[in-house]
C-alpha cells in the first residue's frame, strides 16, 4: 500500500507541472463550447453566441437616462431618395467632330493659309494650295471632256452620251481628291488649268494638330492637320462599380471647372462604357455638354455631379441609426414599454444622411437615432454582467434583459 501511495503522489505532481493550465482550460463533461466560453467571460451572468461573442441585451432606459446619453428617437419612414454621384472628369473633343485633312494624291504645298495650331477656322475656308502634277492632268482632261461635249449635239444619240458620259467622270475624279463642287465648276467656267489647288476646311472649328509647312512634298493619305469643332465637347470620369446601379444615361449632371468657380453648366449622361477597369474597378461614363461659347477647353479637368434617384417610396433611416459590426448590421427597435431591442437588418444604397432599408424594419416603427454605440456597448456590457458607469445617472442601476431564450446553466 505505500508502493502505492508513492506512485500515485508522483503522478499527482507531474500531471500539475505539465498540463495543469490545459486542465484548467478545458471544459467540464457535458459542457458546450459556448457554455464554458460565456463562464470564462465572467460566469453565468452572460450570454455569448456560437463564437463566443456576447449576445446584446435588451436595454431599458429611464428618462433621465436617455437625456443623459443624448438619446433620440426617430420614425422609419417612406420617402423619395436621390443622391449624386461624384467623379472627376477631363474635357475632351467630340469624336464625331474631329476631322483629319488629308490629300489624295501627292503633291507640294505652295502657301498655307493656316499656319499655326489653334488657329480658328470657318466652313470653307482655305487652308492651303496643293501643285500637283497629277491634279494638272485631271484638270485638263475636265476641260478636254467639257469642250467635246459642247461640240456633239444632244440629237446626235450614242456620241452626245458619251460625252457627257466622259465629262462626269473628268468631274468625279477632281471630286475624289477633294476638289469642291465650287472649284471644279470654276475651272469649266474660266478653262483655265490652276497650277494649284485649294484645301479647305470641312466645318467651323480650331485647329488641334498642324504638321505641314510651306514647300514640303506630301504623300496622299498623309495627315496636314487635325481639326475640331468644340461647340460640343464631351467630359469622360471614372464611376465606382457600386456606384454604377445609380448611373444612367441620359441622367441630367451639372459640372464644374476651377476656371469658372461658382459657375454650374448642365450637361447630359451619353454613353457608359460597356467595360470594368480591372485594376481600378471603374467604369468609364461619358457627358456631352454644349460648348457654344467655347468657356470649356479640352485638357482641362471638371468635376461631374450626376444626380441619380434611387426609388420614390423607399423606406429609410438615418445613417447613424445604423450600427454595422462586421458581422451584423443592426438598429436598437424601440418597443412600446422604452425598452430597447437590437434588430438585424439589411441596409440598401445610401442618399446624404439617409440610408435605404431592405428588410428588417417597417415603416412607422421608432429606434435610436443617436448615441447607438453607446447604447450598443452598454447591451454587450450586460451580457456579462457589468454596466457603464454612464449607466448609474439618478442612482439607479438600468434594468435589462436577454433578447435571447437559450436558458442558463448553472456549473458546480
Amino acid at each position: 500500500m505505500r508502493r502505492l501511495h508513492t506512485l500515485v503522489a508522483a503522478a499527482a505532481v507531474l500531471l500539475a507541472a505539465c498540463g495543469a493550465d490545459d486542465v484548467e482550460e478545458s471544459p467540464m463533461p457535458g459542457m458546450t463550447a459556448a457554455e464554458h466560453a460565456r463562464m470564462q467571460a465572467g460566469g453565468t451572468q452572460g450570454e455569448v453566441d456560437s463564437t463566443g461573442a456576447a449576445v446584446r441585451q435588451v436595454v431599458h432606459l429611464s428618462t433621465d437616462q436617455a437625456q443623459a446619453l443624448g438619446v433620440v428617437y426617430v420614425t422609419v419612414r417612406r420617402e423619395t431618395l436621390t443622391r449624386t454621384v461624384r467623379t472627376v472628369g477631363r474635357i475632351e473633343p467630340a469624336e464625331p467632330r474631329i476631322a483629319d485633312i488629308t490629300p489624295k494624291v501627292d503633291g507640294f504645298v505652295e502657301l498655307l493659309y493656316v499656319d499655326f495650331t489653334g488657329e480658328s477656322v470657318r466652313r470653307g475656308q482655305p487652308l492651303l494650295t496643293l501643285y500637283s502634277p497629277l491634279l494638272v492632268a485631271a484638270q485638263e482632261e475636265l476641260l478636254t471632256a467639257r469642250r467635246m461635249a459642247d461640240r456633239v449635239d444632244s440629237s446626235s444619240g450614242e456620241a452626245w452620251r458619251n460625252a457627257q458620259a466622259m465629262l462626269a467622270a473628268a468631274r468625279r475624279r477632281l471630286e475624289y481628291w477633294d476638289i469642291t463642287a465650287e472649284q471644279i465648276r470654276q475651272i469649266e467656267e474660266t478653262c483655265e488649268v490652276s497650277k494649284t489647288l485649294t484645301l479647305v476646311a470641312p466645318f467651323t472649328g480650331i485647329v488641334l494638330e498642324k504638321n505641314v509647312v510651306e514647300g514640303q512634298r506630301v504623300m496622299e493619305g498623309m495627315q496636314l492637320y487635325r481639326l475640331a469643332d468644340l461647340s460640343e465637347v464631351w467630359i469622360e470620369g471614372d464611376v465606382f462599380e457600386q456606384d454604377l446601379q445609380f448611373v444612367r444615361l441620359g441622367s441630367q449632371a451639372h459640372i464644374e471647372v476651377s476656371a469658372y468657380p461658382g459657375d454650374h453648366i448642365m450637361g447630359r449622361l451619353s454613353f457608359i462604357y460597356p467595360t470594368v477597369d480591372e485594376r481600378s474597378r471603374t467604369n468609364r461614363v461619358r457627358l456631352t455638354v454644349n460648348n457654344s461659347d467655347s468657356r470649356l477647353k479640352p485638357g482641362m479637368f471638371a468635376t461631374m455631379y450626376i444626380d441619380a434617384k434611387i426609388g420614390d417610396d423607399v423606406l429609410s433611416v438615418p445613417v447613424q441609426a445604423v450600427i454595422h459590426t462586421g458581422e451584423r448590421t443592426l438598429v436598437f427597435h424601440r418597443h412600446e414599454d422604452g425598452s430597447l431591442h437590437p434588430h438585424d437588418v439589411v441596409v440598401g444604397a445610401r442618399a446624404g444622411d439617409r440610408v435605404q432599408i431592405l428588410s428588417g424594419l417597417e415603416e412607422g416603427e421608432q429606434i435610436v437615432g443617436s448615441a447607438n454605440f453607446l447604447i450598443d456597448a452598454e447591451s454587450r456590457l450586460a451580457s456579462t454582467g457589468g454596466a457603464m458607469p454612464g449607466m448609474q445617472h439618478g442612482g439607479q442601476e438600468p434594468s435589462v434583459e436577454s433578447d435571447t431564450s437559450e436558458p442558463e446553466h448553472q456549473h458546480d
